[in-house]
C-alpha cells in the first residue's frame, strides 16, 4: 500500500475509527497477500481463510510476542480482524463478494489458543509413576 491513493484512503479510515493503528491495516494486508500466495490459483479467500492465514502469518513474523504485537495494534480478538478487512473494502482497497460479511470473522480462534499456546512448553507423562512435568 505505498502509493497516494491508499494512504490517502488510510488516513480517512484511521480518521473515522480509531480502534487500529496504521500497522493493524499494514499487517492485515500483507496477511491477506501471504494467504493468497499458499493458494494453488489466486482468488479470493474466504473470512475463515484469512483468519487461519492471518494466524501463521502473525506466527511467522512475531514468534511468541505475535499476541501482544496484535493487542498493541487494537487486535484483540477475530472479529477485529473482520473490522480492519471492512474498513479497507469500504474504502476500495479491498473487494468482497455479496456473501462477505464482518461476521464471518466472528467465530474464529480464541487469541490465547492461537498465538500463546503453540509456544508453551509440553507437558510430558511419566511413564513409571504418571507424574507430569514441563520439558
Amino acid at each position: 500500500m505505498n502509493h497516494p491513493k491508499a494512504e490517502e484512503s488510510l488516513s480517512k479510515i484511521l480518521g473515522k475509527d480509531i480502534r487500529y493503528t496504521v500497522e493493524a491495516y499494514l499487517f492485515v494486508r500483507e496477511a491477506l497477500e501471504y494467504t493468497v500466495t499458499k493458494l494453488d490459483s489466486p482468488r479470493h479467500v474466504s473470512g475463515q481463510e484469512l483468519l487461519e492465514g492471518i494466524r501463521e502469518y502473525a506466527l511467522q513474523e512475531f514468534g511468541p510476542v505475535a499476541k501482544r504485537v496484535l493487542n498493541e495494534w487494537g487486535l484483540n480478538e477475530c472479529r477485529d480482524f473482520g473490522h480492519v478487512v471492512f474498513n479497507l473494502v469500504n474504502e476500495g482497497l479491498l473487494g468482497k463478494t455479496e456473501e462477505d460479511s464482518v461476521e464471518d470473522f466472528a467465530d474464529g480462534y480464541h487469541f490465547d489458543d492461537a498465538f500463546v499456546h503453540p509456544f508453551r512448553p509440553a507437558a510430558v507423562k511419566c511413564p513409571v509413576d504418571g507424574t507430569v512435568s514441563v520439558d
